[in-house]
């Protein structure tokens, strides 16, 4: 699984296709992904905000920046993580996705977690 560490956040992401949510007929690929955001660190970090990039694997990219993850803007104190999934339609079979997070510490200082570039891609089957 893509994992990126930075300053003591640790994020780590699996995918998989929504073959029910997906219309290959009408250019729809459905992925849903699940991340991990863990505190390996020793000082409590709140999430505030995410900037996702999406990139389709026709080389088109999409931006998506927004308060919090599903609504929440998660608290981790030392050995703390948060769990959350969500999901992106692509144009495409295939393509990637990665970002950051910005995280901001008790004492006010803000950083920008890195989300680790991850692949969305159809499972193919060897027969």
């Amino acid at each position: 699984m893509p994992t990126a560490v930075t300053q003591g956040i640790r994020v780590t992401v699996e995918s998989q296709y929504l073959p029910e949510r997906s219309s290959p007929a009408g250019g729809r690929y459905a992925f849903a992904y699940k991340v991990r955001i863990e505190n390996v660190g020793a000082k409590t970090t709140q999430l505030k905000s995410r900037h996702w990039i999406i990139t389709h694997g026709d080389g088109k990219t999409e931006e998506v920046r927004g308060d919090g993850v599903v609504g929440a803007q998660p608290v981790l104190r030392a050995g703390e993580h948060f769990e959350y999934s969500s999901w992106a339609m692509l144009s495409t079979s295939f393509g990637t996705m990665h970002g950051t997070y910005q995280m901001v510490r008790d004492g006010g200082e803000g950083f920008d977690a890195e989300i680790p570039l991850f692949r969305l891609a159809l499972p193919y089957t060897l027969n």
